[in-house]
């Protein structure tokens, strides 16, 4: 999908939706909606607390997220909501500052990631390779899991059958049919026997009250001051590059999972345009939210726009319409469908003995960093960054090797041609002054380039730093068979930098 697209392509989608002439598809994206609502619910009020907010701001940013970017954002199938990561962000500006610039924030977030977006930060995304990829949906499947552990800690016993029997029925019921979503049944179905039976567990209602009206859009209660500006620009930053970090990640991921194309600026943009719209409708701000997506995704098997807005939709009709009902819910329906989705997103063949062994041990060690990261900080941004830097490490020392110099006296001993091969850059270029056998050498020295290209000004140093020791010798050194590239950038920068660092 091209990132260039027509205010009305924008809106419309390049082409009319495939839920509008297949009654199979629409089935599917209503229930997938359906029952991505019912598992953000309690996913809502949870991360509503830790921004210490009220459960009905955490309840009407996922609403808002949901429907809004549905229609504004480049990835189709994606759920966006209130998300624990923007929770933890914005959290310590709403105990310091209070609600009304926590609701600033969001605003202003949204209007970061609008910029980032038009700036095209969603490019970077090329810079993640795969081992941080592996590593971002392992710790993503284990946080998944982590979160679900409070609910099985310290319960009444018959939660655990109660887990046990949605698992079960996650797993053989597809065997019967697809045409409901097992987990739709597995939650209607352990909702009936722990009313009907009277099994005194968690429900929904024990997270805390659902609202009861629709949001109503107005103004964060600050004052329109450079000292409020100032105060809340730091914190939606912030939430600006983790939202997009994980929505971009996220977008990739269900690229991979539906082998569809997505426009990661469109999403950028869109995430933006929605936290704006959910700012002013006083809620908490989110961005893509990785474990509902799953269930809409990898179990329900959605894969339009409709699904997401029917999220949202469904979301606020069942809060206002069947609160009582929904607040009946057992936890621990929930906690089986989170469970399973954890395993169905776990890459097992990353971690299979066959693999491990055959995988460069640099590739997992990234992977492995990455996954730590993200376990130690809970924090999904965090992981990826640092899992691309030391990826970007050991793809310095492995390239750096390859740079080799071989030598080649003419029989007259009159001249020697130096051959280099490889990648000279600032990793490479720092031995390559070590290389060379200065007082030895016959007086013409020849430097063969021509299976070698310079990428930087350390390796121009390094090549200058290297004539200059020939001279300092009387001796005279000729480079030849650059690359048109490598000739541009030593033509520019060979005379202009000094030798010191790289010829002590």
């Amino acid at each position: 999908m091209s990132s260039a697209l027509s205010p009305s392509a924008w809106l419309r989608g390049s082409r009319r939706p495939s839920w509008l002439s297949d009654p199979k598809v629409l089935r599917t994206e209503v229930l997938g909606g359906l029952v991505v609502a019912l598992a953000l619910i309690p996913e809502a009020i949870s991360f509503s607390i830790i921004a210490g907010v009220d459960p009905a701001v955490g309840l009407f940013a996922s609403f808002t997220m949901a429907v809004t970017i549905a229609v504004v954002g480049g990835r189709p199938a994606m759920i966006s909501a209130a998300t624990g990561a923007v929770a933890l962000v914005i959290a310590p500006l709403n105990r310091e500052h209070g609600f009304g610039y926590l609701v600033a924030a969001v605003i202003l977030a949204g209007v970061f990631q609008i910029v980032l977006g038009a700036l095209g930060v969603a490019k970077l995304m090329r810079f993640v390779p795969r081992s941080v990829m592996v590593g971002f949906v392992n710790s993503l499947a284990i946080l998944i899991f982590m979160a679900q552990v409070p609910e099985m800690t310290d319960v009444p016993w018959p939660v655990y059958p109660l887990i046990a029997a949605g698992l079960a029925m996650m797993v053989f019921f597809p065997r019967l049919t697809t045409v409901v979503p097992a987990p739709l049944v597995s939650i209607v179905i352990l909702t009936v026997i722990t009313v009907a039976a009277g099994i005194a567990v968690p429900t929904v209602g024990d997270k805390g009250d659902l609202p009861s009206s629709l949001p109503v859009p107005g103004l964060p209660d600050v004052p329109f001051t450079l000292d409020t500006l100032t105060t809340v620009a730091p914190y939606a930053f912030a939430m600006a590059l983790v939202g997009l970090m994980e929505s971009l990640m996220t977008a990739k991921l269900v690229d991979d999972i539906t082998d569809t194309r997505s426009s990661k600026t469109r999403e950028s943009v869109g995430q933006g345009v929605a936290n704006i719209v959910t700012g002013f409708f006083g809620g908490m701000g989110g961005c893509a939210m990785i474990g509902q997506t799953m269930i809409n995704v990898r179990v329900s098997g959605a894969r339009t726009r409709l699904s997401t807005f029917l999220a949202g939709a469904f979301l606020m009709v069942l809060c206002i319409v069947f609160g009582p009902v929904v607040s009946d819910i057992p936890m621990a329906a929930l906690v089986a469908v989170m469970v399973m989705v954890s395993a169905a997103t776990f890459d097992w063949h990353s971690v299979a003995p066959r693999t491990l062994r055959r995988m460069p041990a640099g590739e997992t060690v990234v992977m492995l960093v990455t996954v730590v990261c993200v376990i130690a900080t809970h924090n999904l941004a965090v992981g990826v960054v640092v899992g691309s830097i030391a990826a970007m490490v050991v793809f310095t020392r492995r390239v750096a090797r390859l740079a080799e110099v071989t030598a080649v006296t003419d029989p007259d001993g009159g001249t020697v041609v130096y051959r280099v091969t490889g990648e000279l850059f600032f990793a490479s270029s720092n031995d390559l002054v070590g290389r060379f056998s200065y007082a030895t050498d016959p007086d013409k020295v020849v430097i063969d380039l021509s299976a070698a290209h310079i990428w930087d000004a350390s390796s121009v140093a390094a090549l200058d730093a290297i004539g200059t020791k020939y001279a300092q010798r009387g001796k005279t050194v000729e480079i030849v068979g650059l690359n048109e590239p490598s000739a541009r950038i030593h033509k520019t920068l060979s005379g202009e930098l000094s030798g010191e660092l790289t010829g002590s």
